[in-house]
This record gives structure tokens, C-alpha cells and sequence, in this order.
């Protein structure tokens, strides 16, 4: 197959039903950082790291209860890594004040040498806006403007007469907007600079990408998850290869494993099918 570009979906930091494995109930934040360096070795694009403040009980059960905070966690993972990039996958617009993040992240910008990519969605959980004093209804007109807002002040200290010190050392960045819908498409492509779907069959991201002109250098993030590349080598690669195939220029991938040894062993073996 042609040579993918591959991030990870990052073990131990999301605990979803639907995917993780029995070890990383247990893994420690040692295995974390061996996750977090394999994959930085091996060459991979991105890590990630998801975001919910609180979930309901009643949702915990299809949606995970466990998601580490992704400022701490990428920061910390940034000072084990030296090239990988550090995505949110993604934050909640709405439980943030675009400074906030451009203060924040963009500080972990400047400590990690220019790594963030700031994933971005308008957030689902009505329960978890309430509990947070967040606006639910119109969401998504929200989150249009502020992304736009993030991407004006990324990396300018002073703004509307307020400085913002430190921030990211450059003013680009990438922005890939989360969602199944083709209004989240839609967002990505006028927002921001990718597209990262999720929860999507290939049938609905073929529907979604069809007759849809993408920007130069506009990134669709695709998916592949329970990958098995050392006992099935040629079924991994088939499905990234069908990713590749239906449009995405990155492909997300998570690996069945039983232990921290046995994921960097399976990411090693998919890094290699690859390239």
C-alpha cells in the first residue's frame, strides 16, 4: 500500500467500553510515557487525548467514565516525546474561553517546540453544559466563532487590549473539528484546517466526502480501531488501506493488546507494514 501517515488513538487516557483493553484499567502513568515514547519513536504523527469534565452515570456505560484532562496529560506526555504532535481529540468549545485556550495551550505550544494540534467539536452531553454553566442551545454557531477566535489570537500576545503572555511561539494552527454530521464537515472546511470524524461507518464517511472539495493541505482524519498488524498483518493494513482510500489523509489507529510490551510490540509491527 501506498505509505500512510498513522496518529494514535492513546491507550490508558480514555477508558471507552467499545475499545480499550483490560490492561489499561491497571496501567500505570510509567506505561503511559512508554506509550507515548514508542510511538514518538516509531515515527508517528499524533497523540491523543480526549475531553469530558464529568459524565452522567446514565452515559458512563456507552461513553466511558475515564478520560484524562488533556492539558495536564499532553503536557506531561510532551516532556517524554520530542517530535510527536499533541492533539485534543477533542476539547468542548463551549467549556472555554478562546483566551483561555490560547493561553494555556499555546504555552504547552511553546514548552513542546510548536506540537499542538487543537482538536475542537460543539460537545454533546446537555448534562455535562448544565453542570458547567455552559450554553447548550445554538452550540454550534458558538463553536464557529470560536474557533475563529482562537486561530485570530493563537500565538499574538496583545488582543482586543489584553495581552496574553506567554502564548504559542508561531500564529499557525491546525484546528480539526470533531463530528459525523456534514454541518461538522462544513465547519471544518470553512473553520478550520481538518476533520477528524468519529463514530462513523465507512459507508457514512464515503456519503459525507462525496462531492466535497477539500482545501489544499486540509486534513480528514480517519480511523482504524482493534487492529491486530502481528497476528493479522494483512487485515491491518487493509483497513487503513480502506481509510486511505475513502479520503483521509491521516488515519487514527488503536491495536488489541494485553499488556504496555504487547502495544509498543504492535505498534512497531503496524509502523512497519506501512512505510
Amino acid at each position: 500500500m501506498t505509505a500512510a501517515r498513522l496518529g494514535i488513538t492513546t491507550p490508558i487516557v480514555t477508558l471507552n467500553p467499545r475499545g480499550h483493553g483490560t490492561w489499561e484499567e491497571t496501567a500505570t502513568v510509567d506505561d503511559l510515557a512508554t506509550v507515548a515514547r514508542c510511538a514518538d519513536d516509531l515515527g508517528y504523527h499524533h497523540l491523543t487525548c480526549s475531553e469530558h469534565v464529568a459524565v452522567p452515570i446514565s452515559a458512563a456505560a456507552t461513553r466511558g467514565a475515564t478520560y484524562w484532562d488533556p492539558l495536564a496529560t499532553l503536557s506531561w506526555l510532551a516532556a517524554h516525546t520530542s517530535r510527536i504532535r499533541l492533539a485534543t481529540h477533542v476539547l468542548v468549545a463551549g467549556y472555554h474561553h478562546p483566551f483561555e485556550v490560547v493561553k494555556r495551550y499555546g504555552t504547552l505550544d511553546r514548552l513542546s517546540g510548536g506540537r499542538v494540534v487543537l482538536g475542537a467539536g460543539v460537545g454533546s452531553l446537555a448534562e455535562e453544559f448544565d453542570l458547567l454553566g455552559a450554553e447548550f442551545e445554538g452550540r454550534g454557531a458558538a463553536a464557529d466563532r470560536w474557533i475563529d477566535a482562537v486561530r485570530a489570537a493563537w500565538g499574538r500576545p496583545e488582543v482586543d487590549g489584553f495581552v496574553i503572555s506567554p502564548t504559542s511561539a508561531r500564529t499557525a494552527l491546525d484546528v480539526w473539528v470533531g463530528g459525523r454530521t456534514p454541518r461538522s464537515l462544513r465547519r471544518a472546511i470553512d473553520h478550520g484546517t481538518g476533520w477528524t470524524p468519529f463514530g462513523m461507518s465507512e459507508d457514512g464517511l464515503r456519503s459525507a466526502l462525496r462531492g466535497v472539495e477539500r482545501p489544499d493541505g486540509f486534513e480528514t482524519i480517519g480511523w482504524s480501531y482493534g487492529l491486530d498488524p502481528i497476528h493479522d498483518p494483512d487485515e491491518a493494513v487493509d483497513r487503513v488501506s480502506r481509510m486511505v482510500e475513502l479520503g483521509s489523509t491521516l488515519v487514527n489507529v488503536r491495536f488489541t493488546s494485553e499488556s504496555v510490551t504487547q502495544w509498543c510490540d504492535q505498534a512497531a509491527a503496524m509502523a512497519e507494514l506501512v512505510s
